[in-house]
């Protein structure tokens, strides 16, 4: 695919199209590129530093050891897309909209997802820490070989959601992951931490 599509070069601008281009190798400080689309491109070895991305579509597009840092990807749009080896770190993603997502052996620190749509997302061998999926609507998302450390679901609302395969650290929103599948290796480690949530006192 790369070899069909044609090198991208210079600065991105807000409300623009992008359409089957290559970014490779950009490095993207402060960026204004709100509203744009990017459609049938791929970025290798991209990095964002800061910038604002908010509003902007992504729409069948190949990401691959790019990094995003303190970027605004606040209400962006993501259908058939495949992040791969990606890092995330204080990036707002806030009501944003994904479906058909992969993160593949990405790692997210301190990802913002409050109130976004994540629609048959994979998390696959990511690492999230400080994830902030509150109030967002989850379905059909899984996590397989994922290690989640502080991640808050409050009032997340869950359909269809694989945790099975996981390493559970839930911060907040116990009552948010019904609806949720776990296997009984993970039951016998948030059985404590139920517990507490609900106020049941373990004694012998």
């Amino acid at each position: 695919m790369a070899a069909d599509l044609i090198p991208h070069e210079g600065v991105l601008g807000p409300d623009e199209d992008y359409e089957g281009m290559l970014f490779d190798g950009a490095s993207f400080a402060e960026a204004d590129a709100g509203h744009c689309h990017f459609l049938d491109s791929s970025f290798l070895n991209v990095s964002f530093d800061g910038g604002r991305l908010r509003k902007a579509r992504f729409t069948d597009v190949t990401l691959r050891e790019t990094r995003f840092v303190g970027s605004d990807l606040a209400e962006t749009g993501w259908q058939d897309v495949t992040l791969d080896g990606c890092a995330l770190a204080g990036v707002q993603a806030f009501s944003a909209s994904m479906r058909r997502v992969t993160f593949r052996s990405c790692k997210l620190d301190s990802v913002n997802f409050r109130g976004g749509t994540l629609t048959e997302v994979r998390f696959e061998d990511c690492v999230l820490r400080d994830a902030e999926f509150g109030g967002a609507t989850l379905r059909r998302v899984s996590f397989g070989g994922c290690t989640l450390a502080r991640a808050d679901f409050t009032k997340a609302s869950c359909d269809e959601v694989d945790l099975r395969g996981a390493e559970l650290g839930i911060s907040g929103g116990y009552e948010s992951l019904r609806g949720a599948t776990i296997d009984s290796v993970q039951l016998v480690g948030l059985a404590p931490l139920l517990a507490r949530h609900l106020g049941i006192i373990v004694a012998e």
